[in-house]
């Protein structure tokens, strides 16, 4: 029964999706049908509540804030500056400037512990220097897709902690975890980019004219600024004087302080970059409150735990389970964002992780890793709902960009089982 109900609520969500209407209302849509038909919970006080604490946390603030900054320096010159800082550093590396994406978003992962921001500042700072430049769209969003996901896997990650609470296991550890693998993965994103590169020479734009080593030290100049501007916000992060949320408060003012200097802002682009601002993140709000009540619509219907307890008694090799479980994820992802999913199956879950012998300070980062992926896969992924409204680009043309990043990343969920020290030598020895 609960397969026919899972199956019937996918056909359901695709239907709407595709009709036009806005993600956040498709899915508080079919939220609302799976309640109305499915349970005898009282929908408008659910939904009410579930809206409301879904939007209105604190620690959500800090996604308008990172926002705002990217729209900043993007709508000033400081954007244009960090791309002329890389330019000469890349020139050599076959993909050339693709790989500002992956690095920027590798860097910002480590300020904001959210894919969602990642994927949109990064993206509003990226994505149009690289059309101005003439690289491939298809390359150029479906790169900073699958990076944007190093939000949840780069220490701080707010999904760890949701995590770490509920396996019981120490939260500190699980965030050195995350380095190696985090790296890892940026590295393996740079080696797609090469090879694709590599294969499709003539998309790549041509490289800008040989310098100097001495040459290119000076071009970093332009580096200053921004590097300055992320080295105060990790700073006040990692020193304990702000929260990820203060961090971001001080990073919208350093960002508006480096583009007064530079004197590329006046009152039209102050403006410009707030209302842009408010409007992604109306659109990401919209599109959180959905996904929570569709979140509770599933809670409340059972499918999680009933999936979870079906996989735990079939008795699987570590391997297949590990396998199942992935496949398991991945469509959950369907229905749910990365937290809810961790809330909703672990205390079913753990039990047969634990006894099949898997360590879990591992099992905690495959999850994450998991859960990464489900951010670019539809109906349903995070990531790909930022991105169109970011770019108003198809959402089924977006998926089919993210796809080879998708299949980069089941490489190195295999890559982490087989060779588990990836995970665990780091925080064992700290």
């Amino acid at each position: 029964m609960d397969i026919f109900i899972a199956a019937a609520l996918i056909v359901l969500l695709l239907v709407v999706l595709g009709s036009g209407l806005w993600i956040g209302l498709s899915l508080l849509g079919v939220a609302l049908v799976a309640m109305e038909l499915f349970t005898h919970r009282p929908v408008g006080d659910s939904m009410a509540l579930t809206v409301w604490g879904s939007t209105s946390s604190w620690t959500l603030t800090a996604l308008p804030l990172f926002l705002w900054m990217g729209e900043i320096l993007f709508r000033t010159k400081l954007s244009e500056d960090m791309f002329k800082g890389l330019a000469p550093w890349l020139n050599r590396l076959p993909g050339r400037l693709l790989h500002a994406n992956v690095i920027g978003c590798t860097i910002f992962a480590a300020v904001s512990g959210s894919s969602a921001a990642t994927c949109a500042t990064i993206g509003k700072i990226t994505l149009p220097e690289l059309k101005r430049r003439g690289y491939p769209d298809d390359i150029a969003i479906g790169t900073l897709a699958g990076a944007g996901t190093l939000g949840l896997l780069i220490p701080p990650s707010i999904i760890m902690i949701v995590y770490g609470v509920a396996a019981n296991v120490s939260i500190a550890k699980l965030f050195i975890a995350g380095v190696v693998p985090g790296i890892l993965l940026a590295v393996l994103f740079m080696g797609y980019i090469v090879v694709w590169a590599l294969l499709n020479k003539h998309k790549v734009p041509a490289a800008d004219a040989d310098m100097s080593f001495a040459q290119k030290v000076y071009a970093s100049r332009h580096l200053i600024p921004v590097v300055s501007l992320i080295g105060l916000v990790l700073g006040s992060i990692y020193s304990g004087v702000a929260t990820a949320t203060e961090a971001a408060a001080l990073g919208v003012g350093g960002s508006l302080i480096l583009a007064a200097i530079e004197r590329s802002l006046n009152w039209r682009v102050f403006k410009e970059g707030l209302v842009a601002a408010c409007r992604v993140y109306c659109m990401i709000g919209l599109i959180l409150a959905g996904a929570a009540f569709l979140t509770l619509a599933m809670g409340f219907i059972g499918l999680p735990r009933h999936l979870a307890e079906f996989i735990g008694g079939l008795n699987l090799s570590p391997f297949a389970l590990i396998v199942l479980l992935m496949v398991f994820f991945i469509v959950l992802g369907c229905f749910l964002d990365g937290i809810s999913m961790v809330v909703l199956t672990m205390a079913v879950l753990l039990p047969t992780v634990q006894k099949a012998g898997i360590d879990l300070i591992w099992f905690g980062i495959f999850i994450v890793l998991v859960v990464e992926m489900a951010q670019i896969t539809p109906p349903v992924g995070f990531n790909l709902f930022v991105l169109q409204g970011l770019t108003k680009r198809d959402l089924t043309w977006i998926a089919r960009t993210a796809l080879p990043l998708f299949m980069v990343m089941v490489a190195a969920v295999m890559l982490v089982y087989f060779v588990p020290g990836l995970v665990v030598w780091l925080p064992s020895h700290m």
